[in-house]
């Protein structure tokens, strides 16, 4: 038993969110929020994307998008790498220090429903649910910015630093 101090007053038009998947398809958002978290093995970090659907019948609804730019798996650091290149043209900045400047512009993205993934917890098998996934981005308006070139400079502006995964920003470009 927990005493919380007073009475707590419900209001039943806040009931929690819709939590099934939006259909798939591409829908405009924008980003509110965006963080740099640890992953579930050691050294991997991802930058989590949050966005709201602006329009239509799921407008409201919220999106997050995980990019895993500092991992262990290559091939995970690639198709993350190709995400945040195509986020950045689609919000029409090729060179960003910070995901604040990526947030507050509608731009597109392509949503598609990933199935079910059965999971285990405490050594029970769960079902798992489906969940959205983001497939690309791409600019809201014709006149957004294009690549002028070829993927990022790897170059920290001052007072940016990369985690300390030991390998530089995760974006560099490797050498052909």
């Amino acid at each position: 038993m927990a005493n919380l101090g007073g009475t707590y007053q419900a209001d039943a038009n806040n009931v929690s969110g819709d939590y099934t998947p939006v259909p798939a398809g591409d829908y405009i958002v924008q980003i509110e929020s965006s963080d740099i978290e640890d992953g579930s093995k050691p050294g991997s970090r991802y930058v989590q994307l949050e966005m709201v659907i602006l329009d239509g019948p799921e407008a409201g609804r919220k999106l997050i998008d995980r990019l895993n730019l500092w991992n262990n798996n290559q091939q995970a650091v690639d198709i993350a790498q190709r995400s945040m290149n195509a986020l950045c043209v689609a919000v029409g900045k090729l060179a960003v220090s910070d995901t604040n400047e990526l947030h507050g512009i509608p731009i597109i993205a392509t949503v598609k429903v990933d199935p079910a993934k059965p999971y285990m917890k405490d050594g029970v098998e769960h079902p798992g649910s489906p969940q959205n996934s983001i497939r690309t981005y791409k600019p809201k308006s014709a006149g957004a910015a294009a690549p002028s070139g070829g993927g990022f400079s790897g170059q920290a502006s001052s007072g940016t630093a990369a985690p300390a995964s030991g390998g530089g920003l995760p974006w560099k470009q490797k050498a052909a």
